[in-house]
C-alpha cells in the first residue's frame, strides 16, 4: 500500500485504509495472512478468541511474510481484541475465567503477544461491550493500563451499536476509543448516528460484514453503472466509496485475486456526486 492509502486516527496512529480480517480461517490462517501481506496488505485484524480466530496462525503468517519481504514489525498495523467471557467457547478460554476482570484483560493481552510474536499491538479492541456499565468501565480501565504502559498504541471497541452506550464510554474514558468496529448493514441503519459521532471526534469507524450483508447495494443500478464506468467490480466501487467517506473496511477474502482487487481500490476515485448517489442507497 502507498503512503496516501493510510489514514491517521485521533490517537495519532497511522492506519491502512483497508484491513485484512482473519476470523473463521482456522488452520488456513497462517498461509492466508502471509498471502495477504505478500500481495500488499499492511493491516491485520485478529482476536484472542479461539472460538473464531487462530491468533497464533496470524503470528506465523506475519513472521513468514516479514522474513520473505524484508519487512519490519513497524511496517504493519496489527490489531487484536479482548473478548469477554460470554464470547468464548467454554472449553477454550485464553485466560482464567475465575480471575478478576482486569486480570482477564491482562492475561488475554499477554496471550495475544505470545501468539502474534510481538511485544506490542497497534490497536487493542474490546470485542463487545459488557452488559453492566460498571464492568464495562472496569475492563476499559484495564485496557487503558495496557495502553499507558506502551503495550498498545490505541484502544477501540467492537460490536457496540447503542449510541448512548458508546457516548457513555467515550465520556468516562481517560484514554478515548480511537476505533469503533461494527457490522455495516441495514439492520442498524448503517450506524448513521454513531458514525456522525465518530466523524466529529476523528474516531476511525471500521466496517465488517461489509459485502456479505449488502447484496442489494452491490446489485443496485447505481453501483453497477459506476462499476461499468470505472471498469471495476461492484465490490471495489463499494469499498472505494467507504474509504472516501472515512470508513476503514475489513475484508476477509481468501482469494488472491480478490485480495489484489481490494488493494486496487485506491487506484481510482469517485467524484462527490457519485459518492452522494451511493450514500442515498444506505
Amino acid at each position: 500500500m502507498r503512503s496516501n492509502d493510510f489514514i491517521l486516527s485521533a490517537a495519532g496512529v497511522q492506519m491502512p485504509g483497508i484491513i485484512y480480517g482473519t476470523a473463521w480461517k482456522q488452520e488456513r490462517t497462517a498461509a492466508l495472512v502471509e498471502q495477504a501481506i505478500s500481495l500488499g496488505f499492511r493491516g491485520i485484524d485478529t482476536a484472542c478468541q479461539p472460538k473464531h480466530y487462530h491468533e497464533a496462525g496470524v503470528g506465523e503468517g506475519m513472521s513468514a511474510a516479514c522474513r520473505a519481504l524484508g519487512l519490519e514489525r513497524s511496517d504493519l498495523y496489527l490489531q487484536s481484541k479482548f473478548t469477554p467471557l460470554n464470547g468464548h467457547d467454554p472449553l477454550r478460554i485464553p485466560y482464567d475465567p475465575k480471575a478478576s476482570l482486569p486480570e482477564q484483560v491482562a492475561q488475554s493481552f499477554q496471550t495475544s503477544l505470545k501468539n502474534l510474536q510481538t511485544d506490542y499491538l497497534d490497536g487493542l479492541v474490546l470485542h463487545s461491550p459488557l452488559a453492566d456499565r460498571g464492568q464495562l468501565l472496569e475492563v476499559w480501565q484495564a485496557l487503558e493500563a495496557i495502553q499507558q504502559s506502551g503495550g498498545t498504541k490505541q484502544l477501540g471497541i467492537s460490536n457496540c451499536y447503542d449510541p448512548a452506550l458508546f457516548e457513555f464510554l467515550y465520556d468516562n474514558a481517560t484514554v478515548k476509543p480511537a476505533v469503533l468496529q461494527n457490522r455495516f448493514y441495514a439492520d442498524t441503519g448503517y450506524d448513521k448516528q454513531l458514525r456522525a459521532f465518530c466523524r466529529q471526534r476523528h474516531i476511525v469507524y471500521e466496517s465488517f460484514w461489509t459485502l456479505t450483508a449488502n447484496p442489494k447495494i452491490l446489485a443496485d443500478t447505481v453501483v453497477k453503472t459506476l462499476a461499468d464506468k470505472y471498469q471495476r467490480s461492484p465490490a471495489q466501487i463499494f469499498f472505494r466509496y467507504l474509504t472516501q467517506i472515512g470508513i476503514v473496511p475489513l475484508t476477509g477474502t481468501t482469494s488472491a485475486e480478490h485480495i489484489s482487487a481490494d488493494l486496487a481500490i485506491f487506484e481510482f476515485e469517485l467524484n462527490s456526486a457519485e459518492c452522494a448517489a451511493v450514500t442515498a442507497l444506505l
